[in-house]
């Protein structure tokens, strides 16, 4: 039986979800910003059709902006990661396997599940009248497949958000790979692009057909299983778990320029207070921190210094306040008055379960917040991140993402709850 995999994806995300519960923005051109107000990550329609690129710095765009009444948004993730997860739950009903791939991608499998194009259908009006999110959904026999189908639902208005590749034709499917361009393929960037274009690859087709050795030789095995994907052979499978996180890494650019070692260790307390959160939530620990401090490579007037220090733990750990005076004592050794740094952030490796624990002869025993730790996470959970921390953490405001143009956190904050 062939493969039926679905890829549902949410239309220009971030903005859909400012959207939602502001209709009167339905057709007009906006962006959102990226971490301090940056560059342009998610855009309408009408701002694509004016030109604005993905990435492109927001300084850029502020005259086409002031000229078209293009609106720009500050990330708003508390919001994202809700409507996200509502999306998610809507999709898991229509079928037992399913892998959330990103904040607004979801693969469902399909496969023997009769009206497909119903179905899709169904997935589409249901996730839109329920969270108000357009979605596309695209179906193929490989991940891949599903991916380039999503690409011409989105892209073809006579498809209207559904578009099944296994229900075409082997010409029809030759004359669609043919007007693809290769850099549609899922994995494929631009410096890939690049290459392939050397050898002669150009569309998805060229990409489909060319010779399996010389690509593998070429480009490696990763090349060789896309090529099978888009030979309709699956080579990527579903995901119905996600691993553990083997490595976990908390960091920020600041919103203006740092100078002060206290605000820096601010900042890295609160680092250290999310990544062991997370350290927490697969029931793991660390063995080994690092933590890093970075000026602002952009400013070639300012002198730079780009630090970093790795440190093995005594014994490996998930509690907030051991990491927390790790991080704090290797960034009092490497901070340097005179510089001003822009941003830090912390590492934790060599992550393995807490049921998997070396003990040290030569150390003494660690100390067991386990329980301290339970009722923390337990307690910023029901009353929302960050309402119990560590005391280091959220004194000074000046190392704090610039977001002057945030949307309120309308479906997390009782404060912010939208009145009729």
């Amino acid at each position: 039986m062939t493969q039926q995999l679905a890829l549902v994806d949410c239309n220009n995300f971030y903005v859909s979800c400012e959207r939602v519960f502001r209709p009167d923005l339905a057709r007009v051109p906006m962006v959102v910003l990226s971490n301090n107000d940056g560059c342009a990550v998610s855009r309408s329609n009408e701002a694509k059709a004016l030109g604005i690129k993905m990435g492109q710095p927001w300084f850029e765009c502020k005259e086409l902006a002031e000229k078209h009444g293009v609106l720009a948004f500050s990330s708003n993730y508390a919001l994202y990661a809700d409507l996200s997860n509502r999306v998610m739950s809507i999709l898991s009903k229509f079928a037992p396997r399913h892998e959330v791939y990103s904040i607004d991608e979801c693969f469902v499998d399909l496969t023997g599940i009769p009206k497909l194009r119903e179905i899709s259908y169904t997935m589409r009006e249901r996730v839109g009248l329920w969270t108000g999110i357009p979605v596309c959904v695209g179906i193929g026999p490989t991940k891949t497949l599903a991916k380039l189908a999503n690409h011409v639902a989105k892209k073809h208005p006579r498809s209207k958000g559904v578009f099944n590749y296994n229900a075409l034709t082997v010409a029809q499917k030759d004359r669609l790979l043919q007007r693809i361009p290769v850099e549609e393929v899922w994995g494929v960037g631009r410096k890939l692009t690049q290459k392939l274009a050397r050898h002669g690859v150009l569309t998805v087709h060229d990409l489909r057909q060319a010779h399996a050795p010389t690509l593998r030789a070429e480009f490696g095995v990763v090349m060789e299983k896309i090529q099978r994907e888009l030979q309709e052979i699956p080579c990527i499978e579903l995901q119905e778990i996600q691993p553990d996180r083997q490595q976990i890494i908390s960091s920020r650019s600041f919103g203006s320029m740092v100078t002060d070692l206290i605000v820096l260790q601010d900042a890295l307390s609160t680092f250290v207070a999310n990544a062991c959160s997370k350290l927490r939530s697969q029931n793991s620990h660390a063995a080994v921190i690092q933590v890093f401090l970075q000026t602002n490579r952009f400013r070639k007037d300012l002198p730079q210094y780009m630090p970093s220090l790795v440190v093995p733990l005594p014994y490996p750990t998930n509690d907030s306040l051991v990491v927390n005076r790790w991080a704090s004592y290797l960034c009092e050794r490497m901070f340097k008055p005179g510089y001003q740094y822009k941003k830090a952030g912390i590492m934790l490796s060599e992550i393995s379960p807490v049921t998997h624990r070396q003990g040290d002869l030569l150390e003494p025993d660690e100390p067991n917040n386990g329980r301290l730790m339970l009722a923390l996470d337990a307690l910023n959970q029901r009353f929302g991140r960050g309402t119990v921390k560590i005391s280091s953490q959220g004194a000074f405001p000046e190392w704090q993402m610039l977001q002057e143009r945030r949307s309120p956190n309308y479906t997390t904050s009782w404060e912010e709850m939208p009145s009729v």
